[in-house]
C-alpha cells in the first residue's frame, strides 16, 4: 500500500512535514509515518527521523534524528564548495554510495562486472506498509500494525540496473527506528556486493561521545566512552606511522567490529552516541544495535566539515557477495533508538523492545527456574552416579532445574576431555550404561524441597563443532570449514562445521530432535567455543550465519516448550540475532561476582537483564581466585534473568549450604521484577565504590534495589543512594518500613552501611 500526504507547497526557506492526523496513515499512531511529496518523517512519542530527496541529484539527504519536530524545518544553507571535495562530501546523506565525490565511509560498495565500484543510487518511489514485514532468512523485530509502521524507499542506479530498497520501521511507543537495506541486481551481468550497511546516518556538527562495549573471553562488555574527534577517534602521531596507507586508514574513520565470523567477545554489535554532558538519567542519547550474529563492522567518522557519520553492517572483509541477475542480498536490520532521558532511557527502550518485539520465545517475559549447572562443580567427571547425587542435593536445596553440562556423550570417542567426542551425540555407554532416558526419569521424579514441583532436567550441547577425534569427522571431513590446501587450524581441539551446507544443517536438526524426543529435557544450553578459520571464501561467513539461523528457527519452532540458552564461551555471541531464538544467554564464563557487576551492567547498555544468565560459583573463584561472601555472589546473580548455581553442592560449607534455600526463595521473589521490569543503573562500578541497580515492576507497584560495596569503607560515612523512576507523590514501604514518599526516596535517598568489603543488600519497595 502506498500512501502520500496531500500536496503541500514547499517554501524556498523550509521543508514542510505533515502534522495533521488526517494527512498520515493511521497505523501505530496517527503520525507514525508522514510523507509530503519527497520528504519523509518517522515519528515516535519523543523522536522524529526526517529526510528528503534532493531535487537536483535524486540523493537522499538526512534532516533530523532526535527529539520530536513538527511543522517546517529550515533548509540548511548550501555548503561552501572550496578545495578538493564537492557537495556530496559536505552534506548529510541517508544512504551514501561510492565513487561520486563523497570521500567518507560509504553505506554500500558494489563492484560491477567491469571492475569499477561507482554507484549512483537515486530515489524512485516509496511504499508505506502496515505492520512490519519479516526479513527473509534473518532474525528481525516484529509487531502488528498497532505496534509498528513501515516505510520502504526505492532507489535505482540507471547506469548499472541495480536497485536498492531501504526499509524503515517505526515503533512509536519505544522511540525506535529499525532499518535494513536490500540490493537487487536487475541487470544482465553479475555484480559483487563488497560492503553493505544496515544503517547509515549523518549527525550534524556538534560535540558527541561514542560509547561501545569491548572485551575478550571472561571480560565481556566493558564500556568505552570517548569523544568523537575528527577522522579517527584517537591521537596518533605521524612519526608512528610506517606507510601512507596506514596513515590513511587511521585518519579516515574509527572502526570496531569482528572478523571472527561471529559477533564475538571482542566488540559487541552496539554503538551509542551521547552529548558530552549526557549522564545515565539526563541528556540526549542515541543507540544502535545490529540484529546479527556474524562478522560486523561499525564505522564512526567525523568528516572535514564536522558532520558525524555512523555506519553499521556487514564487515567488508567478509562480504564479496556475488549477485547474479535477478538475485537480492538483504542486510540484517539495525535497531536505532533516541532517548531524551540519558543512557538509561536509551537502554530501557531497547530492553522493552527486545522483550516484546524481538524475543519469540514463550519464556521472554516469564520467570525462570533456579538451576544448578554441573560444569564448574564436576567438569568432565560426570556419570550416572555423580549426576543423580547432585540432583538429590540440588532438589533438597530448592533448585528447580538440573543442567548436565559437557562430558555426557561419545561412544567410540568418549568425551572425557575437550579433545574428543564432539559430533557424536549419543550417551557414553561407560558413563551412562542405562541410557539417558532412565537417568532423566530418576532425576525428574525427585521432589523439590519446600515446593510442589519435581526437579527438571536440562542438557549441554555444542552442535556447530566437531573434534577430529570423532566418528562424525572421520565419516565427513568435508563438512568442516576449510580452505584446501591449507591446514585445518584446531582451537580447543575442535573444528567448525560448515552450516552453510544444507546436509550439515539437517544433521544438527535431526540429532537435536532425536535427543529432545528421547527424554524429558526441558532446557538446552547451546554452546559454541571458537571462531571461524580457513573459510573457503569471504562470503562463507554470512552463508554460515544464514544456515545457523535456519537451524535455530527450525528447532525452537519444533520445541517451543524447551527453554533455550545461548552460550559462546560465555558472551561471545551475546547479540540480538541470537535473542530472536534463545531468550537467555550465558553472559560470561567469568562467574566472579565482582567482575560480573561490570560485565552485567555493561551488557545492560543494550540488552535486558531478563536475557542474562548469572550463577553463584564456588570460592575461591575458578577464574579470578577471589573469595567473596555467598550472599554477595547470590545478590549479583539475582540481577540476571536466569539465576543459578555453578558448583558441586557437596563442597559448599555447611553453614553456607543452610542459607541457600532462603537465597533461592529471595531470587524467586526478585525474578519477576527483574525479567519484566524497568532497569535503572543508579551508580556504576566504573565510577563508584557503591554500584547500585534498581528494577521497577511493569505495573509500577513494586521495586527492588541492589546495592553493593566493593572495597572497605573504614571510619567514614556512607553516601546516600537516590532512587529513580518512582511516583513522586506516592508512598512506599521500604522492606516494610515507612511509608516514605517517592519524592524523599528520589531526592534524598536511602543510606546503608557495610562492615566489610564485598557488602551487598537487596531492598524491596512496595507502593501504597
Amino acid at each position: 500500500m502506498t500512501t502520500i500526504c496531500p500536496a503541500t507547497m514547499l517554501q524556498a526557506t523550509s521543508r514542510i512535514y505533515c502534522s495533521s492526523p488526517t494527512m498520515a496513515p493511521k497505523f501505530a499512531n496517527a503520525n507514525a509515518i508522514v510523507v509530503d511529496g519527497t520528504t519523509f518523517c518517522l515519528n515516535g512519542h519523543n523522536v522524529s527521523y526526517c529526510f528528503h530527496v534532493d531535487g537536483k541529484t535524486g540523493d537522499l539527504r538526512t534532516d533530523h534524528f532526535g527529539g520530536s519536530v513538527t511543522g517546517p524545518i529550515p533548509i540548511d544553507p548550501a555548503p561552501v564548495i572550496d578545495g578538493w571535495t564537492g557537495m556530496p562530501d559536505r552534506v548529510r546523506r541517508e544512504f551514501p554510495d561510492q565513487g561520486r565525490g563523497d570521500f567518507r565511509v560509504p553505506a554500500v560498495r558494489i563492484r560491477q562486472s567491469e571492475g569499477y565500484t561507482v554507484s549512483a543510487l537515486k530515489y524512485q518511489s516509496y511504499t508505506v506498509v502496515q505492520g512490519k514485514p519479516a526479513l527473509p532468512g534473518l532474525p528481525a523485530t516484529f509487531g502488528t500494525e498497532q505496534d509498528v509502521s513501515t516505510l520502504v524507499v526505492h532507489l535505482y542506479d540507471e547506469y548499472s540496473a541495480v536497485a536498492a530498497d531501504l526499509t524503515y520501521s517505526i515503533f512509536p511507543e519505544y522511540d525506535v527506528i529499525v532499518r535494513s537495506a536490500s540490493i537487487t541486481n536487475k541487470g544482465t551481468r553479475p555484480i559483487t556486493i563488497e560492503s553493505l550497511a544496515s544503517f547509515s546516518t549523518d549527525f550534524p556538527c556538534e560535540d558527541l561521545d561514542m560509547i561501545s562495549l569491548r572485551g575478550d573471553w571472561a571480560r565481556e562488555a566493558h564500556r568505552v566512552r570517548r569523544t568523537v574527534e575528527y577522522g579517527t577517534q584517537g591521537y596518533v602521531s605521524e612519526g608512528t606511522l610506517s606507510t601512507l596507507m596506514e596513515y590513511t586508514m587511521l585518519t579516515c574513520c574509527n572502526r570496531f567490529g569482528s572478523t571472527t565470523g561471529f559477533s564475538s567477545h571482542l566488540h559487541n554489535p552496539f554503538l551509542a552516541f551521547a552529548h558530552t554532558s549526557t549522564t545515565e538519567s539526563q541528556g540526549e542519547a542515541w543507540g544502535f544495535s545490529l540484529v546479527y550474529t556474524g562478522s560486523f563492522e561499525v564505522n564512526v567518522e567525523k568528516g572535514s566539515q564536522g558532520l558525524i557519520r555512523a555506519v553499521l553492517g556487514f564487515h567488508p572483509n567478509q562480504m564479496s557477495w556475488l549477485l547474479r541477475p535477478g538475485e537480492t542480498l538483504v542486510s540484517p536490520e539495525c535497531v536505532s533508538v533516541y532517548s531524551k532521558d540519558g543512557l538509561g532511557g536509551m537502554s530501557r527502550s531497547l530492553h522493552k523492545l527486545y522483550r516484546n518485539h524481538l524475543m519469540r520465545s514463550k519464556f521472554a517475559n516469564a520467570s525462570r527456574p533456579a538451576l544448578l549447572n554441573s560444569w564448574e562443580g564436576l567438569y568432565f567427571n560426570i556419570d550416572e552416579r555423580s549426576m543423580y547425587r547432585i540432583a538429590q542435593e540440588s532438589a533438597s536445596m530448592g533448585v528447580k532445574l538440573l543442567v548436565m553440562d559437557d562430558g555426557w556423550f561419545g561412544k567410540e570417542h568418549p568425551r572425557t576431555s575437550d579433545a574428543a567426542g564432539l559430533g557424536d551425540w549419543m550417551p557414553n555407554p561407560a558413563r551412562f550404561p542405562h541410557g539417558l532416558n532412565q537417568l532423566v526419569n530418576k532425576i525428574t521424579s525427585l521432589k523439590v524441597a519446600n515446593s510442589s514441583v519435581n526437579l527438571r532436567f536440562g542438557i549441554w550441547v555444542e552442535p556447530e563443532m566437531v573434534n577430529p577425534d570423532s566418528t562424525l569427522y572421520r565419516e565427513h571431513p568435508d563438512w568442516v570449514l576449510h580452505a584446501d590446501p591449507y591446514p585445518r587450524t584446531e582451537q580447543r581441539n575442535q573444528l567448525v562445521l560448515n552450516l552453510a551446507l544444507p546436509e550439515v544443517q539437517d544433521f544438527i536438526i535431526d540429532f537435536m530432535s532425536n535427543l529432545l524426543n528421547s527424554a524429558d529435557i526441558t532446557y538446552v544450553k547451546w554452546d559454541h567455543n571458537r571462531p571461524m578459520n580457513e573459510t573457503p571464501s569471504p562470503n562463507a561467513t554470512h552463508a554460515y550465519i544464514l544456515g545457523m539461523y535456519r537451524v535455530f528457527d527450525t528447532l525452537t519452532s519444533r520445541f517451543p516448550d524447551v527453554l533455550w540458552e545461548g552460550c559462546a564461551s560465555g558472551g561471545g555471541r551475546f547479540d540480538p540475532g541470537v535473542l530472536q531464538f534463545f531468550p537467555q544467554i550465558w553472559t560470561s564464563d567469568d562467574s566472579d561476582a565482582v567482575e560480573r557487576i561490570f560485565i552485567q551492567l555493561g551488557t545492560s547498555l543494550a540488552y535486558p537483564a531478563s536475557a542474562m544468565g548469572a550463577h553463584i560459583s564456588a570460592v575461591p573463584n575458578h577464574q579470578t581466585g577471589r573469595t567473596t561472601p555467598l550472599s554477595f555472589r547470590a545478590h549479583v546473580a539475582m540481577m540476571g534473568g536466569s539465576f543459578g548455581l555453578e558448583l558441586d553442592p557437596s563442597e559448599i560449607p555447611l553453614e553456607e549450604k543452610a542459607t541457600i534455600p532462603e537465597l533461592i526463595a529471595l531470587a524467586e521473589k526478585v525474578n519477576p521484577i527483574v525479567v519484566t521490569g524497568d532497569m535503572w543503573r543508579l551508580s556504576l562500578p566504573d565510577e563508584s565504590n557503591w554500584p547500585a541497580v534498581q528494577f521497577i515492576s511493569e505495573d509500577r507497584s513494586q521495586a527492588v534495589l541492589f546495592y553493593f560495596q566493593l572495597s572497605p569503607n573504614v571510619n567514614h560515612t556512607m553516601p546516600r543512594v537516590r532512587l529513580q523512576g518512582l511516583d513522586m507523590n506516592a508512598m512506599y514501604r521500604v522492606d516494610g518500613a515507612g511509608p516514605y514518599s517517592g519524592a524523599m526516596l528520589m531526592n534524598l535517598g536511602l543510606q546503608y552501611s557495610f562492615s566489610t568489603e564485598y557488602g551487598s543488600k537487596v531492598v524491596f519497595l512496595a507502593k501504597q
